[in-house]
């Protein structure tokens, strides 16, 4: 195995694709087991939802890898900007607005001082829908240090770690598990990744046929409740994030795709902020009775989520309020670039 980097510096559209179609079944998992949660019910949404649990996350992870191989080498003090106070900056910045929404409601459970001992224990273990943004710094330290041990080893312990299926109960251990194998792949392998996916735009029908075969036996496996077991999850991961780049080389020059590249282009600026459009849709929608059907109200609540949260990027990336979403000049370690949240390099 061998780390290459993308000769391209400029975004390569399929990647941002791909990275769209994860956001959005991100924000559809959350929208869908939250509506269902609430209404106490289950709709059509939930059957997508599942489809998606093997590959999801693996796919996202293993695309943020992508690019590593490009600036793994940087000196410490650039490195440490680009790739974690970058992101520290956002999951502090997004942790405390989400605690200072939450918190009335909360409060009345756990009292002031139980939410102020959650706020604080955010930091160690990440709240909520955060845990993306705070595992990618982890990731690419790991990944760094790592970087004079073979790969093949150092990949071995991954995939061992994810067919552990570790369960410790806090986030950082049990997500790092299962989801480190994924990243570092996107890291070693990102040469082979290329590869396969111009492979795939050259011969589209073949590509197209194998997608296919793989979402029959995915949707089989998930089926039968086998997709989670030991192996069978690690395997159906890397093919489920394979399977979605494919998909994102087969949708370019599509109308439909261009959607999907917006929104894997501002992937983060959704991450960080779809819980408050989601969940604002999500209470209307169960409170007035407008709409009944819980799979319809998912859908709806999961439209509103992404478009809300690039509602609220597109108000205030010119005002005083552009710090939602763009780390402030004085809080860099080098001068800062010409990007405010690009994480896939």
């Amino acid at each position: 195995m061998g780390a290459s980097s993308q000769n391209a510096t400029a975004r390569v559209d399929w990647v941002d694709g791909a990275k769209g179609l994860c956001i959005v079944m991100v924000v559809m998992m959350h929208s869908t087991l939250g509506v269902e949660d609430y209404a106490g019910r289950q709709g059509f949404m939930h059957a997508v939802v599942e489809f998606a649990r093997p590959f999801r996350m693996p796919d996202f992870f293993m695309i943020s890898g992508l690019f590593l191989a490009r600036v793994i080498d940087r000196d410490w003090r650039t490195y440490l900007d680009r790739k974690v106070i970058h992101f520290a900056y956002f999951y502090a910045l997004w942790v405390t607005i989400q605690f200072a929404l939450k918190a009335p409601g909360m409060a009345g459970e756990l009292g002031a001082l139980g939410v102020a001992k959650l706020y604080l224990l955010s930091f160690i273990d990440p709240f909520g829908t955060l845990w993306f943004i705070y595992l990618l710094p982890v990731f690419f330290l790991v990944t760094r240090l790592a970087r004079r041990v073979p790969p093949l080893l150092v990949w071995t312990a991954g995939a061992a770690l994810e067919m552990s299926h570790l369960n410790t109960g806090w986030t950082v251990p049990d997500e790092f598990a299962a989801r480190f194998v994924y990243f570092y792949t996107g890291y070693v392998l990102a040469q082979q990744v290329f590869a396969f996916t111009a492979a795939a735009a050259a011969n589209r029908g073949l590509a197209a046929l194998g997608v296919l075969a793989w979402a029959c036996l995915n949707g089989l496996l998930v089926h039968q409740g086998w997709a989670a077991l030991p192996g069978v999850s690690l395997l159906l991961g890397f093919a489920g994030a394979m399977a979605v780049m494919t998909t994102a080389v087969l949708m370019v020059g599509l109308p439909a795709f261009e959607p999907f590249r917006y929104c894997g282009q501002h992937s983060i600026v959704i991450y960080l902020s779809f819980f408050l459009p989601m969940g604002i849709a999500r209470t209307v929608l169960l409170k007035t009775g407008v709409v009944t059907d819980a799979g319809v109200i998912a859908l709806i609540v999961t439209v509103s989520g992404v478009l809300g949260a690039l509602c609220i990027w597109w108000a205030v990336r010119h005002t005083r309020l552009s710090f939602l979403f763009e780390r402030p000049a004085g809080l860099h370690l080098v001068p800062r670039r010409t990007y405010a949240l690009q994480p896939a390099e």
